[in-house]
């Protein structure tokens, strides 16, 4: 079956910020948190097996807007990316030398710069949207987020839905899109939340009872009985915010009002586009950057180990010539979305892209089921990882009174997992591992990696955790000899290995 471009559609690529794959009613979750969104997903190809290259917001962007794993990019922690980021043409190049605007209405977070984009809408964080053109209402909600310090409201905001970040934001994407002109537009319509400050407006902030978030997997205690880094976060949030975990079914309720809010400002935007005439000439693209421990662990936000909560996004694409179909065997990564556009397009898969093209699944045609049978992650900045109690040396001061998650000592060594079927294999710097069955232990729990009985799946797995640790050694920068590239990113094909079409 052909899966030749389909000429130039306009891109959406729509991001938030920390949200869980989890927590959509197709999933199992107990309440219908994201319907349009889901709706967006049931007319094209939703993946329930993605995954972010890290759970960390720079690094994932990165490596999505390049194609490339964090230890490719040298982009491995959220501080100065610009300054080394290592690629050869990322995709804002490559879909400029097509013919399209490049577009970003939102959060950035990312190494590109406001240079880069033909429509760039300013500056916006957790905490804040552009200085330059906010409105004395706007104003004071921005520094009512600061005030809030990434913390969870007790309260509903006090200000209206209009004023979220998320709202200003689509009105910006809006704005971009009418003023657009006549070539193709890639934009990129990132969105701030549901990462923390966790709040919301009425009727969002009641909209989800406590008692109705499903239960969770770990606790406080499962996570202190680790020692190590989880321990070390955990206590970390226990001296800065005490009795923070008592109160975890309202947080959670609170992430998905955050959701739901979400849902409604992407309707608003795609119902404009529905306005416009221009809906079905517009490829869709859902995802988010990694997720949030979301109470699961006693924890919150991110920052320890490549658990599932954090690792597993949500990704759905629709639009000319995808598919309608829900892949749930495939193990996909943000890193795959760079060589898909290409192929979509009509482009060649620029060198040192580690992606795979998603195209020809997109499309039903045929692919290498080995291909895509696992999938790889990672976490760390390199080097030693620090013990809890260490304070580690900092290139510049950092203070004030947020809780920095991310911080040198638990982002220390280097750590990697795997996924393969049911089960998930952990490897860090100094020979630590796990190994886990997510069909019985989502939580990740109980360590086969020394039950003689899970032998030979222990073994597969660390063999596929060193094929994907040298499949993602760099081949940048080219030198005499280029290296021979691999059709589609693939590196197992039906005539030449002893990978199966599905």
């Amino acid at each position: 079956m052909t899966h030749e471009p389909i000429g130039k559609p306009n891109i959406v690529l729509i991001m938030t910020d920390q949200q869980r794959a989890d927590f959509f009613a197709s999933e199992g979750f107990p309440v219908d948190a994201m319907p349009r969104v889901e709706a967006l997903g049931r007319k094209g190809t939703r993946f329930s097996r993605a995954y972010t290259p890290m759970p960390t917001c720079t690094p994932a962007r990165t490596s999505m807007m390049t194609g490339r794993f964090p230890k490719a990019t040298r982009v491995k922690q959220n501080w100065s990316p610009r300054d080394f980021v290592v690629y050869d043409r990322d995709l804002p190049q490559v879909l400029r030398e097509a013919g399209y605007t490049v577009n970003l209405a939102g959060k950035n977070h990312s190494y590109l710069a406001p240079e880069d984009f033909d429509y760039f809408s300013g500056d916006y964080s957790h905490t804040n949207g552009p200085k330059d053109r906010a409105s004395a209402e706007e104003v004071a909600f921005d520094q009512w987020l600061v005030d809030l310090d990434h913390t969870v409201a007790k309260e509903p905001t006090p200000f209206p839905v209009e004023r979220e970040l998320c709202a200003r934001i689509v009105d910006d994407a809006m704005d971009c899109v009418d003023n657009n002109g006549e070539k193709p537009f890639f934009l990129w319509l990132s969105l701030p939340e549901p990462h923390n400050p966790y709040q919301a407006p009425e009727p969002y902030f009641s909209m989800f009872s406590p008692d109705d978030m499903p239960e969770r997997v770990g606790s406080r205690e499962t996570t202190l009985a680790r020692g190590g880094h989880w321990q070390w976060l955990a206590e970390l949030f226990e001296e800065k915010r005490p009795g923070y975990d008592a109160d975890w079914r309202r947080y959670r309720a609170v992430y998905a009002g955050m959701i739901r809010m979400l849902d409604d400002q992407i309707a608003r935007f795609l119902d404009h586009l529905d306005e416009k005439g221009i809906a079905d000439d517009t490829l869709v693209i859902f995802v988010s950057d990694h997720g949030d421990f979301a109470g699961d662990h006693g924890l919150q936000r991110k920052g320890v180990g490549l658990p599932e909560c954090l690792v597993r996004v949500p990704m759905m694409i629709a639009g000319p010539g995808v598919k309608t179909q829900l892949n749930a065997t495939d193990f996909v990564s943000l890193v795959d979305l760079f060589p898909t556009l290409c192929e979509m397009i009509g482009a060649d898969i620029p060198a040192g892209v580690q992606g795979r093209s998603l195209w020809p699944m997109l499309t039903g045609g045929d692919y290498p089921a080995r291909e895509f049978e696992s999938i790889y992650s990672e976490l760390g900045i390199g080097d030693l990882p620090y013990d809890p109690g260490e304070t580690p040396e900092l290139h510049f001061p950092y203070e004030g009174l947020t809780i920095d998650e991310l911080n040198a000592v638990t982002q220390s060594g280097n750590r990697k997992m795997v996924r393969k079927g049911d089960f998930k294999l952990n490897f860090d710097v100094m020979g630590n591992a796990s190994l886990h069955d997510l069909s019985k232990d989502p939580g990740e729990l109980a360590n086969l990696y020394d039950d003689p009985g899970h032998a030979d799946v222990k073994a597969d797995m660390l063999a596929t955790l060193l094929s994907w640790s040298i499949r993602t050694e760099d081949s940048l920068p080219r030198a005499r000899y280029v290296a021979k590239p691999a059709p589609h990113g693939w590196y197992w094909r039906d005539d030449k290995h002893e990978g199966t079409s599905r």
